[in-house]
């Protein structure tokens, strides 16, 4: 008996119409299925930079396509954040994004505010530090800020991020909080926390301002020493690190945090995706051990959660900036 090829075909396709059964159409695949880039707004080997390549290596086992970190530094952060907002909305392209964000359009450097994206997931949070040259004759936050309050206006230098970032923030409450003005230690704009920890190694800034994780490759190299982290409690992994409010009677707190984002209109299918990756990694060995290593705080936030958290946060950064006569628009 001969079989007609054509009605053969033609009946399984309406068979599999009838019954409600789809065949994946031509040129679709899972997402991913080559390789994303995600950018990293800060320079190589600060705290943000190593955050980013963890959950990259991670993200990289579980989707089984390359995820490749790129450091697209400048503009106090400008350059990396507007690289991931601008990017198509493939999926393709993600990034990590920083506090920096509340705060960049209060400066007038960006019209990027934290709707500019799609959140995905906030990750990690992270108090400062104050850190000097191992040869610093400030062996003690006291004797530090002795040495702050007794040298003229200027004299005294410090960095850890863009004019106007977190970590300037952190140095301008704390002279605050002494009674100082906002510009009494001259602040050195920097690409972010390792280059600023390279500066004080070498001699070029009296003191930096960024989370200890971030100094700790100078603190273990002999190189830096920490003399106080601005937040309610010590970090558990240095716990020899004391707290303003223990040192100095100074009850002073501010934080930097990390997530993930993507541009503005990727698909529902591809956010769901990187969402479920993202809290498969936040809460895997791997990443836990890797932040507490390195003395990282993890804080989980879903997209929701994150999108309030940054809302918050820019409202309260405007407030601070206006406050220390930073903020040049709302």
């Amino acid at each position: 008996m001969r079989i007609n090829r054509r009605h053969m075909l033609s009946g399984i396709s309406a068979a599999g119409l009838a019954s409600g059964l789809s065949l994946p159409a031509i040129g679709q695949a899972r997402y991913p299925n080559r390789p994303v880039t995600l950018v990293c707004p800060w320079g190589a080997g600060g705290g943000t930079d190593a955050t980013a390549r963890i959950v990259a290596a991670i993200l990289e086992k579980d989707l089984g396509q390359p995820f490749n970190v790129v450091n697209r530094t400048g503009g106090s952060g400008v350059v990396g954040h507007s690289a991931i907002a601008t990017a198509a909305p493939d999926g393709y392209t993600i990034g990590m994004i920083t506090v920096e964000i509340t705060m960049m359009h209060h400066q007038g450097l960006t019209e990027l505010k934290p709707d500019s994206y799609t959140p995905l997931a906030l990750m990690n949070v992270d108090p400062p530090g104050v850190q000097v040259n191992a040869n610093s004759p400030h062996k003690t936050i006291k004797e530090l800020a002795d040495a702050v309050k007794a040298a003229p206006p200027g004299r005294m230098k410090a960095s850890g991020t863009g004019q106007g970032g977190i970590w300037h923030l952190a140095l301008i409450g704390w002279l605050q909080a002494m009674g100082l003005r906002p510009d009494h230690v001259a602040w050195v704009p920097s690409n972010g926390a390792a280059p600023a920890m390279q500066d004080l190694a070498a001699g070029g800034v009296d003191i930096v301002t960024c989370s200890v994780p971030e100094a700790k490759a100078m603190i273990d190299a002999g190189r830096a020493r920490s003399l106080a982290v601005m937040a309610p409690q010590r970090n558990p992994q240095f716990r020899d690190v004391p707290t303003l409010n223990e040192a100095l009677g100074i009850n002073y707190s501010v934080g930097a945090w990390r997530g993930i984002a993507a541009p503005k209109g990727i698909s529902a299918d591809i956010n769901n995706t990187l969402v479920a990756a993202l809290k498969k990694a936040y809460d895997s060995k791997e990443f836990q051990e890797f932040m507490a290593n390195r003395g990282f705080g993890t804080t989980w936030a879903d997209p929701a959660g994150f999108a309030a958290y940054m809302a918050e946060g820019d409202r309260a950064m405007g407030a601070a900036m206006t406050a220390a006569g930073l903020a040049k628009r709302a």
